[in-house]
């Protein structure tokens, strides 16, 4: 029997988990909803019998899970997350451990996300990228050699809080004027009064100013990764989450953004790419996780 690993992608309306091969290849997928309230005891128990219904031929040998909040160095604490119910330091591999016998490994979604394009998505031929999340807030990732990062406490690759603007709108975290403050579908609607796809719409028949802010978005962004770049030095960095639905109207502006702000030496090469592997690139990650416990 083929051994396989269970990556899976918890989120605050579904819980999505696919079978893997060490190859990268998914067998099977299964979405099943997020029980509501979202307690951690409902969302274990709903986890335990998924994997069961998944994993009929008992071929999995490991699981990987990607959480909607922050995970402690080692992939075993849930530490918070803000949209899910009395989620506080939840020992989660531990108690799935303990109740499938299966070892597991946990880690943020974003840093999932970013980690399943680099093995099987538009990472895949780079050593060292970096993923941007643009939906309802701004999450990120750092694969760096090949492996993720996540820093010495575990909390590392919060791309989208990074400092923008001195003093810009309040963010979540307690910064301000933070990255997700102008990339976010919220940002979006608080500057424009419209949803992303309806800006997207409307550039695309020509509105001067909905192809106005397309463009103004791609230079806020491109700050933003300026920064970024600076720091890390990546050969790719990519765009993923919602509003990459429109990435064509903005990449150009980026781009243009990024050769007026970052020195050459510090961008050769670079390529600024969108994600491929969608809403599947979480459950990747983490099955790619689950292959690094062995």
């Amino acid at each position: 029997m083929t051994r396989t690993v269970i990556g899976l992608d918890l989120g605050g309306t579904a819980i999505k988990l696919g079978v893997f091969s060490a190859d990268g290849i998914c067998l099977n997928s299964l979405n099943v909803p997020t029980p509501q309230p979202a307690t951690p005891e409902a969302v274990i128990d709903c986890m335990v019998k998924a994997v069961h219904q998944i994993d009929e031929d008992k071929s999995c040998v490991a699981l990987g899970v990607g959480f909607p909040g922050p995970a402690d160095a080692g992939g075993r604490i849930a530490k918070v997350a803000i949209n899910l119910s009395g989620w506080q330091d939840v020992p989660l591999a531990e108690e799935l451990e303990k109740r499938l016998g299966l070892p597991t490994i946990i880690a943020n979604d974003a840093n999932c996300a970013g980690y399943g394009e680099a093995w099987l998505g538009a990472g895949r031929r780079f050593k060292n990228t970096i993923l941007l999340t643009l939906g309802t807030g701004v999450g990120g990732a750092i694969v760096l050699n090949g492996e993720l990062f996540v820093g010495h406490l575990g909390a590392a690759g919060e791309l989208g809080l990074i400092t923008l603007n001195f003093d810009g709108p309040v963010c979540n975290s307690g910064n301000q004027g933070s990255l997700e403050q102008y990339a976010s579908i919220g940002a979006i609607r608080r500057m424009t009064g419209l949803e992303p796809h309806e800006l997207a719409g409307l550039a695309q028949k020509g509105d001067a100013g909905a192809i106005g802010f397309w463009e103004d978005y791609g230079r806020l962004l491109g700050a933003g990764i300026a920064t970024l770049i600076y720091v890390l030095t990546p050969e790719a960095v990519i765009i993923g989450g919602g509003i990459s639905a429109s990435a064509e109207l903005f990449l150009p502006s980026l781009r243009l953004e990024i050769e007026r702000r970052v020195l050459p030496s510090s961008r050769v090469g670079l390529e600024i790419i969108p994600a491929q592997l969608g809403n599947g690139a979480g459950m990747a990650g983490a099955a790619k996780l689950a292959w690094g416990l062995f």
